[in-house]
C-alpha cells in the first residue's frame, strides 16, 4: 500500500549540513547582524529540507536550532507553522494542487482527480517507488493563471487534466516538462488575447516605424 503522509516517518540519527551546504548557511549568517542569527531560521530549514529529499526530520530542526543559538522549540514552532516545510517524507515529485477558490473556480478538481487516478495514489500519499506525493494546498499566488500546479520549484499554470497527464507522464520518463502557462500565453495576459486599446496599440506601433 502507499504510504499516508500521516504515517511517522524513520527519521535519521543525526543530520550535518554538507560541506557545500554549511559555506551556504554561513553566508545565510552573515547577512544578519550580530545577536540577530534568528533571523536565518527559516531559510536555513529549507536548505536542511533540500538537502535531506525534500522532508525535515527533527534532528534536522535541533542542528538548525543549535547552529543558531535557538531554543529547539522556537525552531519546531517555526516549522509546523508554515505549510512549505514537510515533516513527514515526500516523493521526489512532489505534486501541490491549488484548491483555492479561483482555480476550484477552473477546474482544480479535476486536476486532482487526474492525480489520483493517474499516480493510484490520494492527497497526502507517496506512490510505492516514492516518486511522487500529492498534496492539496491553500492560493499559490497565481490566481490569474489558474489552475495553477506546484511541482518543486517549478509552477505550470493553466492547467487542463490533458496536461497534467502529460506532466506526470514526462517526469516519469525522468524529463522536465516546460513549465509556465501550458495554453501559451505570456504571463497574465487574457486568455484571447488583448480585448482593448487595439487600435490604439496598432497605431503606436506603425508609429514607431516610421
Amino acid at each position: 500500500m502507499s504510504a499516508h503522509a500521516s504515517v511517522p516517518a524513520n527519521e535519521p540519527a543525526t543530520f550535518a549540513f554538507n560541506p557545500e551546504n554549511m559555506e551556504r548557511a554561513k553566508r545565510i549568517i552573515a547577512k544578519y547582524p550580530e545577536g540577530r542569527q534568528a533571523s536565518a531560521c527559516m531559510p536555513l530549514l529549507d536548505l536542511a529540507q533540500r538537502q535531506n529529499d525534500n522532508w525535515l526530520p527533527r534532528v534536522a530542526m535541533d542542528y538548525v536550532a543549535d547552529l543558531l543559538g535557538m531554543p529547539r522549540i522556537r525552531v519546531y514552532e517555526v516549522a509546523t507553522f508554515y505549510t512549505m516545510y514537510n515533516k513527514t517524507p515526500v516523493g521526489k515529485h512532489m505534486i501541490q494542487v491549488c484548491t483555492t477558490t479561483p482555480c476550484w473556480l477552473r477546474g482544480s478538481d479535476d486536476i486532482v482527480a487526474t492525480c489520483e487516478h493517474k499516480l493510484g495514489i490520494h492527497v497526502g500519499e507517496v506512490s510505492d517507488d516514492g516518486q511522487f506525493s500529492l498534496h492539496e494546498v491553500e492560493c499559490s499566488g497565481a490566481c490569474v493563471n489558474a489552475p495553477v500546479v506546484q511541482i518543486g520549484d517549478d509552477y505550470y499554470e493553466d492547467v487542463s487534466p490533458e496536461h497534467m497527464e502529460k506532466i506526470i507522464d514526462a517526469l516519469k520518463r525522468g524529463e522536465t516538462p516546460k513549465a509556465g502557462s501550458q495554453i501559451g500565453r505570456r504571463s497574465s495576459e487574457p486568455v484571447g488575447g488583448p480585448t482593448t486599446l487595439k487600435a490604439f496599440c496598432g497605431e503606436a506601433a506603425t508609429q514607431g516605424d516610421d
